[in-house]
Parts: C-alpha cells; sequence; structure tokens
C-alpha cells in the first residue's frame, strides 16, 4: 500500500469541494480558519491531498514556520488528517504518518507538534508508537459529537433529562430569540466573551483570533448566531462556525438573568436544529475536559452526543 502526500496542488475551490464531503470535518483543518490563523501567528498553511495506491482518501492542513531558510523549522497539525468515507483505518493512518516523517523528519532545528484526528485506545496509541511520534504525555484532546441526521423528534428523546427540563423551562420563558449572521451584533458578542473568558479563566478561542475570523465566516455565510433578549436586553449568546458538513459550537455565553430562563439550552438546542435545516450533518460541541469546567462538560455531555477522546499530543 502506498500513502502519499501531495501539497497545495489544489485550488482553493478544489479543495473546500472536497472538504465538504468529509465526515467530522472539524474547524482546525478548515480553510477559512488557516485564512485567519495565519498572519496572527505568523504562520503559513499547507494544503495537503493525501493519496492510497492513486487514490484520493483524505485531506490534512498544516501550519509551518521557519527561519534561515527552514534551518529552524516547526510544522503544526491539529486535529487531522481527515479521511474521505472508506479510508482512515489503522494502516492508513500509520502508512500517512511514515510519509510525513519522510518528508519532515525530526533533526536538530525542526520542533513537530501534531494533534492527531484518531480516537484514543489501546489499538490507537500502538499504531501511532509504531510511527515513531513520541506523546507529549497529555491526557488527548476531548469533545462531544452531536449527530444531526435523526429527525428533530429523535434528538429530543435523546436529550438527558435533566437537559431537557432545562429546554422545556426556556421555551415557556418569556424572552425572545434572534437569529442571524451576526451583522451588527458581533463587538457586542465578542466584547462579552473577552470579559467573560479573562474573568472565568476557561480555554475556548482567543478573542483576538474571533475578531478576525468571525467576520471572515460571517462574509463566507459560515457563521450563525443566536441571542436571547429580555426587554431588549442581550442575556446569553451562542455561536457556531460552519465548515464543510459539520459545524462547530464555538463559543457561548450567558447573564444570571440567562441562567435563570435556561437561555443558552433553548439557543443550542434551536441552533443544533437550523444547522440541521442547512444540511449540516455533525456538530462539535467543543472541547471538554475531566480536571476543570465541569459544569460545561455536563452542560454539553447533556444533549446526548458521542463523547469522543483522542490519542493526545505528539512530536
Amino acid at each position: 500500500m502506498n500513502v502519499l502526500i501531495n501539497w497545495n496542488t489544489l485550488s482553493t475551490d478544489e479543495w473546500e469541494k472536497r472538504f465538504s464531503q468529509i465526515p467530522r470535518s472539524n474547524i482546525l483543518q478548515s480553510y477559512t480558519y488557516a485564512r485567519a490563523a495565519c498572519p496572527l501567528l505568523k504562520q503559513r498553511a499547507r494544503w495537503g491531498l493525501i493519496t492510497v495506491d492513486g487514490r484520493e482518501a483524505g485531506l490534512v492542513q498544516m501550519f509551518e514556520a521557519g527561519i534561515l531558510w527552514n534551518a529552524f523549522h516547526a510544522i503544526i497539525i491539529d486535529r487531522g488528517p481527515l479521511w474521505f468515507e472508506g479510508f482512515g483505518g489503522p494502516m492508513h493512518i500509520k502508512l500517512f504518518f511514515d510519509e510525513l516523517n519522510r518528508q519532515f523528519p525530526q533533526r536538530f532545528g525542526r520542533r513537530r507538534r501534531v494533534l492527531p484526528e484518531t480516537e484514543d485506545g489501546p489499538a490507537a496509541q500502538k499504531m501511532i508508537a509504531g510511527t515513531g511520534l513520541i506523546p507529549a504525555n497529555d491526557a488527548g484532546y476531548q469533545t462531544i459529537w452531536l449527530d444531526l441526521s435523526p429527525q428533530s423528534e429523535t434528538l429530543r428523546a435523546n436529550l438527558k433529562s435533566n437537559w431537557r427540563n432545562k429546554l422545556s423551562k426556556a421555551e415557556k420563558s418569556g424572552f425572545e430569540t434572534e437569529w442571524g449572521n451576526g451583522a451588527g451584533t458581533l463587538p457586542e458578542i465578542l466584547t462579552h466573551y473577552a470579559a467573560d473568558k479573562e474573568m472565568r479563566g476557561y480555554g475556548g478561542p482567543s478573542p483576538d483570533l474571533l475578531r478576525v475570523y468571525a467576520p471572515m465566516l460571517a462574509a463566507r455565510g459560515e457563521l450563525l448566531v443566536g441571542r436571547a433578549l429580555e426587554n431588549g436586553t442581550m442575556t446569553a449568546f451562542t455561536v457556531f462556525a460552519i465548515h464543510g458538513r459539520s459545524a462547530t459550537y464555538l463559543i457561548g455565553w450567558s447573564s444570571s438573568a440567562g441562567r435563570e430562563s435556561a437561555a443558552h439550552h433553548r439557543l443550542l438546542w434551536d441552533g443544533a436544529l437550523m444547522l440541521q435545516k442547512k444540511g449540516i450533518r455533525e456538530l462539535d460541541l467543543g472541547g471538554i475536559n475531566d480536571e476543570g469546567a465541569e459544569g460545561i462538560k455536563i452542560f454539553k455531555e447533556g444533549l446526548g452526543g458521542k463523547n469522543v477522546r483522542y490519542v493526545g499530543r505528539h512530536t
């Protein structure tokens, strides 16, 4: 079996067309994210088409930086590679990393950071170890994927009972909801997010990145923003980013009044149904962890999605 990575051979339209076919595509491998992040990070992107015995099998987006003609060089693959239907088995993944090692071997002056989009488990750890990649001793990235293919009645039945009760409460409350692409509301939303993130110290996208990234998404029709309003005052918001056939719950916020009315539950539920109507088939609810932000993890688990842990960072 012959696995190759061919860099920058596709036009942007060709890349996007193929990306839209990938199940569970994630935000960090999307083209729009690279356009926003690279200038801020002072990095450049490469877009790789993966082939298996000459057949197109997957995609990978890699960031890199270098000085002195790459004598000092860094490569970063976050949550990649991604595979088309019928590919991405253990042997494909191993041979992909063998090829990556061949093209970008460990050497003095080169730093490598790879967060494979490979579900954790003994077999996966053994396979990754066989590639020569070195684990970075972290717990592995976790997220929750919500399958949006079932009908809304089934999705609602799959909600945890406490979450469903909160949703029912929110639907009976008197607040209004407003949906759009963020036009005119993004400055207020990002100001609230930045202040809340600094005060509470949770993870998530940096406000500086979002100030660039969110308008790009909106211009491409890839942003969905929901707000809860009581007497004209915003009490909660949710922001979703669309990438290919998937979407990500990007950021959210609630005031004390929004928490009292369970506004965030309604916004997240309504947003999932709106994404479903747009043809989105999977919703990535964003990172969770066992060490901190327990309330966030419980909140996201309430939607009844699949908790997935990946193999973790390697070098």
